[in-house]
């Protein structure tokens, strides 16, 4: 971070806290803020987390990450053990991760199912995009539809692995690139509708707790991305 952080960033800062407890700290983080420093980036998650800090300045960690344009849920371990603890959940696969996606070209077919294809980094006008590949990493994404038009869908995600971008590339391997996701194919324009950004949302995470039994953290997607939701008639059936 190029600057300090200022009372504006601690109540920003605060201001994403979902829940907390003694170990973690849940947080609802917004499209476009960085969850990591890098090139270009002034300000990140991993940097606010400093307004956490505990007197003898050790600060919470991340334990997984976002792309810097999806929203949603993400979680910070408030100790090292929990850190451990968390990342492990992580790694074992004893996290379920459940995203919502507005995709361009209708629904899926079928409507609801399972996308098996393996990934693998590549470059692509100097990006890093990942594409599917025989001898890249397995990834499995489970997907169903929660409303459609023609032109859209609205889908539900549940990611069984975590590879880099594995939702955009597996949705873009179907023919369903995520709208805003340039990317990856997606749509910045559907019928009348703009498209702001990309649109995947991070809406729960179900993740085991080291004081036993499970927390599951929940973020209602943000009011650009209902409005286009709304906007483009795919918001799912009551009940």
């Amino acid at each position: 971070m190029t600057r300090p952080l200022s009372p504006e960033d601690a109540t920003f800062a605060r201001s994403l806290v979902l829940d907390e407890d003694a170990v973690l700290i849940a947080f609802n983080k917004p499209s476009g803020l960085a969850v990591q420093g890098g090139s270009g980036v002034t300000r990140s998650l991993e940097d606010l987390l400093a307004v956490f800090a505990k007197s003898n300045g050790k600060q919470p960690r991340l334990v997984h990450r976002l792309d810097r344009e999806t929203s949603g849920v993400i979680i910070a371990a408030r100790t090292k053990p929990a850190a451990a603890f968390f990342s492990a959940a992580f790694a074992g696969r004893d996290v379920k991760k459940t995203y919502l996606a507005v995709v361009c070209g209708g629904a899926p077919a079928p409507g609801a199912g399972e996308i098996a294809l393996a990934l693998k980094k590549s470059s692509r006008k100097g990006l890093d995009v990942m594409d599917v590949a025989k001898d890249g990493q397995a990834a499995l994404t489970r997907y169903r539809t929660l409303a459609a038009t023609p032109e859209a869908a609205l889908v539900e995600l549940q990611p069984e692995t975590g590879r880099m971008h594995q939702l955009r590339a597996h949705l873009a391997a179907i023919g369903r690139p995520i709208a805003g996701d340039g990317k990856y194919g997606g749509l910045y324009r559907i019928g009348g509708t703009d498209i702001p950004r990309l649109l995947l949302h991070a809406a729960a995470l179900d993740v085991p707790h080291m004081e036993g039994g499970r927390r599951t953290f929940v973020a209602p997607p943000p009011a650009d991305f209902a409005e286009v939701v709304r906007s483009l008639g795919l918001e799912p059936p009551a009940g």
